[in-house]
């Protein structure tokens, strides 16, 4: 597989116009968010189009848009949709999240966010809009995120541990409650570096859960291939 393409299971994903490549992360997030029942998805700041496409294999009723800033990502996840098996299903829009409006409501709102919120910026411009929070933090993700949601809608996202308490807090402040939360570390010993969260209107107990993606280097846990198995090619 070149550096500009990551072949999965059913579909291709080409990523050398995009300034975030396939990572864990996206993976992690399109294998793990609540899709089961789900009609109507909207992916906040798709870049490729990796969890869109996740979400639409795992799911094969859902309607998926999946929103992208970036002009020139926007358009190659056009092309990776375009290319997929559910071409039909998924439709990606170039704007601005905080600037979407939207009669219909959607049952699940996934977002693998901008996460260097108060680090310096990199120099290369297009990284820094897919990597640094910027206009779209927490408080704005999830302010917009409620007039989409339906009442029994969710909202699931991935982001840094470090971070976890501010996302939280954001989410509470717009009346969103953890529903599930999910650890997930590299290795055994290894402090927890990602935190997979789901929200929800509804106050109820949350489901915590831990996830440990290697034993040793390149040999997984049988709950990460479990997982993940339906889409890396070597699971």
């Amino acid at each position: 597989m070149s550096n500009s393409s990551f072949k999965f299971k059913q579909f291709t994903i080409y990523h050398d116009k995009c300034a975030m490549k396939v990572g864990t992360d996206g993976v992690l997030l399109g294998a793990w968010a609540p899709i089961a029942n789900v009609k109507r998805v909207l992916d906040v700041g798709t870049g490729t189009g990796l969890i869109a496409l996740q979400l639409a294999q795992r799911n094969p009723h859902a309607k998926i848009t999946a929103i992208e800033i970036d002009t020139v990502a926007a358009e190659q996840a056009k092309n990776n949709v375009l290319h997929s098996p559910w071409a039909d299903r998924i439709e990606v829009l170039c704007l601005d999240f905080r600037n979407y409006q939207q009669d219909d409501k959607f049952d699940l709102i996934v977002s693998n966010p901008p996460y260097f919120m108060d680090a310096l910026k990199c120099p290369d411009e297009q990284r820094c809009m897919a990597r640094h929070a910027g206009g779209l933090n927490y408080h704005s993700l999830f302010r917009h995120a409620v007039h989409l949601l339906s009442e029994q809608g969710k909202v699931s996202i991935i982001i840094p541990s470090e971070v976890e308490k501010t996302a939280v807090d954001a989410a509470w402040s717009h009346k969103l409650f953890p529903s599930h939360r999910m650890q997930v570390f590299t290795k055994p010993g290894k402090p927890c570096r990602r935190v997979l969260l789901t929200f929800g209107f509804q106050k109820k107990t949350c489901i915590e859960e831990n996830l440990c993606i290697e034993v040793n280097h390149n040999e997984f846990t049988p709950e990460y291939i479990a997982l993940t198995k339906d889409f890396y090619l070597k699971m």
